[in-house]
């Protein structure tokens, strides 16, 4: 293929499948690329701009426009192309997830520890909930910190009102706690990190990206998927590791090394969340769609008067 013709944001992989996302995730969200500096991500931004723009550098191979696109993809926002703070990519939800999420696991048993945890996990959600938003949709600083305080506190009250109600429960039943807390705050921090898309509604637009409108129902739906995504990626290790480490700590050598119990609930985690995040984030497309015939009255009598029955689905980034 003549690298003259090359669309660099034509999907590498079909994005209509699971699969085809699934290998898309795998590639964005590669912890190596929060190891790059800042001015590696804006070279590889240059060589994405400079191949939109129809004048790629001479010299310049398939494999780097796929590599330049990669780091794009991973470091900058689909919807504004600003650099993304590194702890809220997707890239780098292996390594924050791993080490606070082992911590969860690890320190569940006193009311200060889960407190603390809780508090630091969701200050790290809120920071990629904001990073991953739709940016079409501002939000304001006072919204952010409703939102942060609004989920950090449904975090804390379910956390420890579990910890405290399962002081006599079964061991294991103790040490899924942090997994219902984390799912209570999903339910919460997402859609209140974004409800401005929800108050004024999410841009959409026609399969060629012309602009539409505004709706609301859009972005409930995009949010509604962010919601269930999140707790997917959350669901295997905080639930499946607690029965392992159940089961390991009956062992006498895991008995003389509790002090490593920590570490290796965090290498546990890792393995799975190198999976998960990108299966999560695969479960359904960025670029989500919706029927016309679904959308608010007011906007979709607006699109069949301009567009007749050209137009018959709307489509928006639901964000990550």
């Amino acid at each position: 293929m003549a690298l003259s013709s090359f669309d660099i944001d034509a999907p590498r992989w079909d994005q209509s499948t699971f699969m085809g996302r699934l290998k898309h995730f795998f590639n964005i969200t590669d912890c190596t690329t929060a190891l790059l500096s800042d001015a590696r991500l804006d070279e590889a931004k240059a060589l994405v701009e400079s191949c939109r723009a129809g004048s790629i550098p001479p010299g310049t191979t398939q494999e780097q426009l796929y590599y330049a696109k990669k780091l794009y993809d991973s470091a900058f926002h689909p919807d504004t192309g600003d650099r993304m703070n590194l702890i809220g990519r997707m890239s780098f939800q292996v390594p924050g997830g791993m080490a606070i999420t082992g911590a969860m696991l690890q320190f569940y048993r006193t009311v200060p520890a889960v407190v603390f945890w809780q508090w630091v996990n969701q200050s790290f959600n809120a920071l990629v909930n904001y990073t991953n938003r739709n940016a079409a949709s501002t939000i304001t600083p006072k919204q952010i910190g409703v939102a942060y305080f609004t989920a950090t506190s449904t975090a804390l009250a379910t956390a420890v009102g579990l910890n405290l109600y399962t002081k006599r429960a079964p061991p294991l039943v103790a040490r899924w706690v942090p997994f219902a807390a984390v799912a209570a705050a999903n339910c919460v921090n997402i859609p209140m990190m974004r409800q401005q898309e929800i108050l004024s509604g999410i841009a959409v637009s026609d399969e060629n990206g012309n602009k539409l409108g505004h709706s609301t129902r859009a972005a409930v739906k995009g949010i509604t998927q962010v919601v269930i995504s999140r707790i997917t990626m959350a669901a295997p290790g905080m639930i499946i590791l607690p029965i392992i480490m159940q089961r390991l700590e009956k062992y006498k050598f895991m008995q003389r090394i509790t002090y490593l119990h920590g570490p290796i609930q965090v290498m546990l985690v890792g393995g799975f969340l190198i999976f998960m995040v990108p299966a999560a984030c695969s479960l359904f497309p960025q670029r989500c769609s919706m029927a016309v015939s679904k959308l608010e009255p007011e906007l979709r009598d607006s699109i069949r008067s301009q567009y007749g029955d050209a137009v018959q689905c709307v489509y928006f980034n639901k964000g990550l």
